[in-house]
C-alpha cells in the first residue's frame, strides 16, 4: 500500500488503519482467530493498528498485544484510546490527569509494549479543563511512555481550543483527530474536516461503513439483518424512526450505484472516506477473515468525478440523517439542568 503522511509527524502510515474494536467479547471472542486476522492484515501492507482500552475492558488490547509480539511491534503505528468507563470507581473513566496517568500504564501492560505511539482522548470531556487533559499527556511523551497524541469524536471547537491551549501553555497538541465520516455520516465536512486541514492535522476517520449500513447487507425489500451492533444500539437501526428510514433509502442508491460502477459499496464507501483530502487513513473494524478480505481492495479503487458527484447527490455534502451519528451528545443539548436557570435553581 501507498503511504501517508500522518498530519505533520512525519510517521508514514497506511491509507487502512485496522480497527480492532471487534476482537474479544464485543465481536470475535476467539484470540486465535482475532490474531490471525491481525497477522493477514499486516502481511497485506496495513502498518496502522486502533484499539482502545474500553474494547471489550481490555480484552482488545489484550489480542493486539499478543499478536504484535516479538518483531512485528517495531513495524506497526500502535494507537490506543482513554476516557471510557473501566470499572465501577466514577474515577476510572474520563480525561482526567489522576485517571490518564493511571490508565496508560494498564493499557501498556495490556499491550505487551513500552511505548504508545499514538495515545487519543476518545472523547471530549467538557467539565475537565483540557489543559489538565493535555498536561497529562505531555507528561507521558517526555516519559516516553507515549510518541504522539491525538483527539477522538471531538467537536471542531473543542479542536481548535486543544490547540490554543497547547500553544500558549506549551503543551504537546493533538497531531490527529479520530471522527465518524462515511457516505451516510458527513456531517464533519463542514468543520471538523477544514478545521484539521487547517491546523495540520492528520484524520483517522471510524465508521467508514456507516456501522454496517454501506456493508451491503442494507437494502430495501430484504430483511434487515441481525448484528450485536444493532442489539446494543436499536435506535440506530429501529425502522419506525423516519431518520432510519431515510438512511435505507440512501444505502439502497448507494449499493444500486456500486453496482453501476462495477464495485461493491465497501469498496466505493472506503475509497469514498480516503479520497477526502483531509483524510490520513479509514479505520476498517473487521469480526471475520472474510471482512477483512472484502475490505482490503479498496485501497485500489479510485472514484472519478462524476461517480462522486453522484454520491453528492444521494447525500449532500455535510448532511448527518441523525444527531446520534455524530458519536458524542454535547452536554449542553443532553441535560436540561444546562439549559434552564429554573432546574439549577432546583438543584442548587
Amino acid at each position: 500500500m501507498d503511504l501517508r503522511t500522518l498530519g505533520r509527524t512525519g510517521v508514514q502510515v497506511s491509507p487502512l488503519c485496522l480497527g480492532a474494536m471487534m476482537f474479544g467479547e464485543w465481536g470475535n471472542a476467539d484470540h486465535d482467530e482475532s490474531i490471525r486476522i491481525i497477522h493477514r492484515a499486516l502481511d497485506a501492507g496495513i502498518n496502522f493498528v486502533d484499539t482502545a482500552d474500553v474494547y471489550s475492558r481490555g480484552e482488545s488490547e489484550e489480542i493486539v498485544g499478543k499478536a504484535l509480539a516479538g518483531s512485528r511491534r517495531d513495524r506497526v503505528v500502535l494507537a490506543t484510546k482513554v476516557h471510557g468507563t473501566m470499572g465501577d470507581d466514577p474515577n476510572q473513566q474520563g480525561n482526567s490527569r489522576r485517571w490518564i496517568v493511571q490508565e496508560v500504564d494498564n493499557s501498556l501492560r495490556r499491550l505487551g509494549t513500552d511505548w504508545i505511539d499514538l495515545y487519543q482522548i476518545h472523547r471530549p470531556e467538557p467539565d475537565t479543563d483540557i489543559d489538565e487533559t493535555l498536561g497529562a499527556l505531555t507528561d507521558l511523551v517526555r516519559e516516553g511512555k507515549v510518541r504522539y497524541i491525538g483527539s477522538s469524536t471531538f467537536p471542531a471547537e473543542a479542536i481548535v481550543e486543544a490547540q490554543w491551549v497547547a500553544e500558549r501553555r506549551g503543551r504537546e497538541r493533538f497531531v490527529c483527530e479520530q471522527p465518524p465520516y462515511s457516505m451516510l455520516v458527513r456531517g464533519v465536512e463542514a468543520d471538523v474536516l477544514p478545521v484539521c486541514e487547517r491546523y495540520g492535522m492528520g484524520v483517522i476517520p471510524w465508521s467508514p461503513l456507516a456501522s454496517g449500513w454501506l456493508s451491503g447487507r442494507y437494502r430495501k425489500g430484504r430483511d434487515l439483518p441481525e448484528s450485536r451492533r444493532a442489539q446494543r444500539l436499536p435506535h440506530r437501526y429501529d425502522m419506525s424512526r423516519p431518520e432510519n428510514q431515510r438512511k435505507l433509502e440512501a444505502a439502497d442508491a448507494l449499493g444500486r450505484l456500486a453496482e453501476e460502477a462495477g464495485m461493491t459499496l465497501i469498496e466505493m464507501a472506503l475509497a469514498f472516506v480516503i479520497e477526502h483530502p483531509a483524510v490520513t487513513a479509514a479505520i476498517i473494524g473487521p469480526r471475520t477473515m472474510e471482512h477483512l478480505e472484502s475490505q482490503l481492495g479498496a485501497v485500489d479503487v479510485k472514484l472519478p468525478p462524476e461517480l462522486l458527484d453522484r454520491i453528492d447527490e444521494i447525500v449532500p455534502p455535510g448532511t448527518n440523517f441523525s444527531r446520534a451519528d455524530a458519536g458524542w451528545q454535547p452536554p449542553a443539548l443532553a441535560s436540561a439542568w444546562r439549559r434552564r436557570r429554573s432546574a439549577r435553581g432546583r438543584e442548587g
